[in-house]
Formats: C-alpha cells, sequence, structure tokens
C-alpha cells in the first residue's frame, strides 16, 4: 500500500537522524469534528488558531489527509487499530451493547505498552462503555481519563476516570483547559521514559460551550458562530498548553507529534476550504481532515505535502519511530 510504504519511509528518515537507543514520545491531539480548511494554516479565517499554526510551521502540514470514516468512532477505530474499521463491522458510533471495539482488536497503546511505553488517553474515548472490559485502562492505557462518548449524549455517567465512571466533572461540560491540566500532570509524571499521550478533544464537536474569557473575544461575531469559535480558540490553547510544558520539559526534539481531525466539519459555518459534503458523508467534505505531523530537529520544519495520508497511518508510523517494526529501506518505495 503506497500510503503505509511512504509513511514508514517517512518515519525511516526520522530515525536516521536519531540515536539508535531512542524511543521518542508520542503526541496525538485528535479533534473532533473540526472542518478541513479551519486552522490558520489551512486557510481558516474565522478563528485564530496560533498553536496548530505553530505545529505547521515546525513540521509537515498535509494537504491530503485523510479519516477512514466520516463520523466519530469509525475513525477513531482507525486510529486505535490502524486498521480499517470495516474489517470489524464498525461503520457506525457505539450506541448499545455489541458495538464497543472488539477486544480482539490490538490498540495503539496495547503495542506501545509492550514496547516500554507509559501510555494515556486524556478526553473523548467513544469506543464503549458498556462493561469495564472496553473502557481504557483495559485497551492498554495506564492512564486515563475524559468522557465516554459525546457531551450530553446518553443517560449514563458521562466522564471516565480509570476504570472508573463518573457522574460530571468540575467545569464540565467546558473540557479543553482540563484535558489540558491533565495532559500536563501526565507529562511531568512521566518525562523519565518513554510515553504514548492521546489528546482527543470533544471540541468542536457540539455542545458549543466555552470559558467566558473566549464567549467575550468573539461576541462580535453572530451568537452561534461566536460560541464554535471560542470553542475552538479554547482547544487551540489547550495545545499550546501541552506544547509549552514540553518545550519545559525539553522533551520537544524527542517528542513525535500528530495532529488530526476525526471527520469533517459538522457545524454549518466549519471552515470548509471549498469542498463538498461535511460529516456523515464521504464526499471529501467528510473525510478530509486537517494532518500535521511535527518532530523537532527529525522532520524539516514548513513542508507542505500532498502525499495522501490516513490516520490509519499513525500507528506503523509510531511503531517504526518507537523501534517495535522494522521499517523497510528507504529505496523499496
Amino acid at each position: 500500500m503506497k500510503i503505509f510504504a511512504l509513511l514508514l519511509c517517512f518515519a525511516a528518515a526520522l530515525l536516521s537522524s536519531a540515536p539508535a537507543a531512542a524511543k521518542p514520545n508520542i503526541l496525538i491531539f485528535y479533534l473532533d469534528d473540526m472542518g478541513w480548511a479551519q486552522p490558520g494554516c489551512y486557510g481558516g479565517k474565522m478563528v485564530p488558531t496560533p498553536n496548530m499554526d505553530a505545529l505547521a510551521a515546525g513540521g509537515m502540514r498535509f494537504t491530503s489527509g485523510y479519516s477512514s470514516g466520516c463520523v466519530c468512532s469509525p475513525g477513531r477505530v482507525g486510529l486505535m487499530t490502524g486498521r480499517y474499521q470495516a474489517r470489524t463491522g464498525h461503520d457506525a458510533n457505539p450506541t448499545k451493547a455489541g458495538r464497543e471495539l472488539l477486544l480482539s482488536e490490538t490498540t495503539i497503546a496495547q503495542h506501545l505498552k509492550a514496547a516500554g511505553y507509559t501510555t494515556g488517553i486524556v478526553g473523548k474515548w467513544h469506543l464503549g462503555d458498556t462493561s469495564p472490559e472496553f473502557m481504557p485502562t483495559a485497551r492498554g492505557f495506564d492512564f486515563a481519563m475524559g468522557t465516554v462518548g459525546n457531551l450530553g449524549e446518553g443517560k449514563g455517567p458521562a466522564f471516565y476516570r480509570g476504570k472508573d465512571l463518573v457522574e460530571d466533572l468540575a467545569s464540565a461540560p467546558i473540557t479543553s483547559p482540563v484535558y489540558a491540566r491533565e495532559s500536563v500532570n501526565f507529562m511531568e509524571a512521566n518525562h523519565d521514559k518513554p510515553w504514548l499521550l492521546m489528546l482527543s478533544f470533544n471540541a468542536v464537536h457540539s455542545p458549543h460551550v466555552a470559558s467566558e474569557k473566549w464567549l467575550e473575544k468573539f461576541k462580535h461575531l453572530p451568537k452561534h458562530d461566536a460560541a464554535y469559535a471560542a470553542l475552538a480558540a479554547e482547544a487551540d490553547e489547550a495545545i499550546g498548553t501541552v506544547m509549552t510544558k514540553l518545550r519545559e520539559l525539553q522533551q520537544e526534539e524527542n517528542t513525535l507529534i500528530f495532529l488530526i481531525s476525526d471527520n469533517g466539519g459538522a457545524y454549518q459555518n466549519a471552515e470548509m476550504g471549498g469542498l463538498r459534503g461535511h460529516k456523515w458523508f464521504v464526499w471529501e467534505g467528510g473525510i478530509r481532515v486537517s494532518w500535521l505531523a511535527a518532530w523537532k530537529g527529525h522532520i524539516p520544519a514548513g513542508r507542505v505535502s500532498d502525499e495522501p495520508v490516513i490516520q490509519l497511518d499513525v500507528l506503523p508510523t509510531a511503531l517504526a519511530a518507537s523501534g517495535s517494526i522494522v521499517v523497510p529501506p528507504l529505496q523499496a518505495v
């Protein structure tokens, strides 16, 4: 598969400039329902996104980045397993028993945990919560907290921490600042070992809620646009908080970073860059997504590529970077 080979060789190029014994941290920012052209680095005008833009400036921005799913959970199945969700019948969200991520599937956390990584997920799970064996701590994550699904979805507990379901979270339904703090704490606690951290935002999925300072900043916009813009800006701020801590810990040069949206935009005014369709459709607007990769000192800064990539590529690339799988020679492509 050309895309798979491309990303493996991409990883090989990264590893060629790193010490053989080094195991880079893996940091995944996963946005929810963000339109392909929402970040400023993709041409977005509605919301300043300085921290997403900084990742693009410091790494590689892919203009043909895709998700294998046009809705939330299928895309997450693909990211977690590196396999098309249709292989296991996960073409819809897990709204009832029997729709969970199959226990026969191996997650990126399980792969990297076996390679000596400490693993964490902060934020939206949405891969099944009907019993403990389907929750993150049973799927390879040492640390886990966030929402079991979408905010305001269902009648049961909305949040999880470790193995436990909890009814609510302080500041909910505003979650991005909480997720930033939890991510920073995870990084500080594990700074002396290789780690995987997936920061899986609720933003910019509805409900469109944000802290007052961000609502005030966008009060010049129509009411619904203002709420959406504030939500996006607060998520960008959370990315900045995590990146600041990464630099304080002097780990930016040893961290492979991805920033991807799970599918196309859902909000009627999400910036789509002229693409046809949106979330729920397999036209370009539903499956083409913002897709960034950065690793200071390894990925050349400021690169823009039109090569097709997909969220399925994250797992094999992370495993290649960690030394967990053999990378084919560059001339093989």
